[in-house]
């Protein structure tokens, strides 16, 4: 059993017994497929040396949370909070390996153009101190070769590595990782395809508008008035029953699950998902 096994495992179970979130399996031949996954060199640095590139890929990754305080950041026009933070730090490029340990809330508010004293600030500089503290007299391609062309091993690497990639039953970002490295041609994995979809907020809200999940009433009509859902059972559910769902999803559309999240993930950023609020979580997961 690897990572990936106990993330189906785990998602299966929760999904089999969850009380808040059914997946509609008649509602699976709803969902449309999307373009081939790519990463934007608007929001992701790739003119860079290889080394450059991992670098900045695996401190992209170390950030790669916070939907759940978004609607309290300063976005760019028209960007997401996501996107607005990716584009900050690719104009920057990424903070040199040794400046990591170093880095606090100012410097990294600084960086990504937001408010020295919001809370996500203080979080961000914390998850990449942890990245500093774990390549510590390594380099970031340095790190990938130790995986051995193993995404699963790399992403089991950086979840028992660092505290704030232990998204434990999810691996969200310890899961993109790898698979970002790939995208952005500066490491080769062989069994990328083993990696579950990259759970987060935005994929199941679009599986629950293409009616594939169904939610409680009351879970909906929380979401729906824009209420934080707090960390806990609701959101694991929602999570779960994603992976499960795609896990059913990608043998019929002839894709990996990896593809099958970049597909929905890119196709939750129009117009049609936008209107509908999605779930909201404040933690360092996603």
């Amino acid at each position: 059993m690897g990572l990936t096994d106990d993330v189906r495992e785990h998602c299966a179970e929760v999904a089999a017994s969850a009380e808040l979130v059914t997946i509609d399996v008649s509602r699976l031949d709803s969902v449309e497929p999307g373009p081939p996954p790519a990463l934007d060199p608007r929001s992701h640095y790739l003119d860079g040396t290889p080394e450059e590139v991992a670098l900045f890929t695996l401190e992209l990754d170390a950030i790669n949370f916070g939907s759940g305080w978004f609607p309290t950041i300063r976005k760019r026009p028209g960007c997401s909070g996501s996107i607005t933070i990716a584009r900050a730090l690719t104009e920057h490029g990424p903070w040199p390996i040794g400046e990591l340990p170093r880095l606090d809330a100012a410097a990294v508010a600084t960086v990504l153009g937001q408010d020295p004293g919001h809370e996500l600030m203080d979080l961000y500089a914390r998850a990449l101190r942890e990245l500093g503290a774990f390549l510590a007299g390594r380099s970031a391609l340095g790190v990938v070769a130790e995986a051995g062309g193993s995404a699963e091993a790399l992403a089991a690497q950086l979840a028992a590595g660092m505290p704030m990639f232990a998204d434990v039953g999810f691996y969200k970002r310890a899961q993109i990782t790898p698979a970002d490295l790939a995208l952005a041609g500066v490491a080769s994995f062989g069994d990328l395809d083993r990696l579950t979809i990259f759970a987060d907020n935005l994929v199941p809200h679009v599986l629950r508008v293409d009616g594939v999940l169904v939610y409680d009433h009351e879970l909906a009509r929380s979401i729906d008035a824009g209420e934080l859902l707090p960390p806990g059972a609701a959101e694991q559910e929602i999570r779960a029953c994603a992976v499960h769902a795609c896990e059913l999803l990608a043998p019929r559309l002839g894709v990996p699950p990896r593809t099958l999240d970049n597909w929905l993930w890119n196709r939750g950023r129009g117009p049609r998902f936008k209107a509908v609020p999605r779930h909201r979580t404040r933690t360092t997961a996603y």
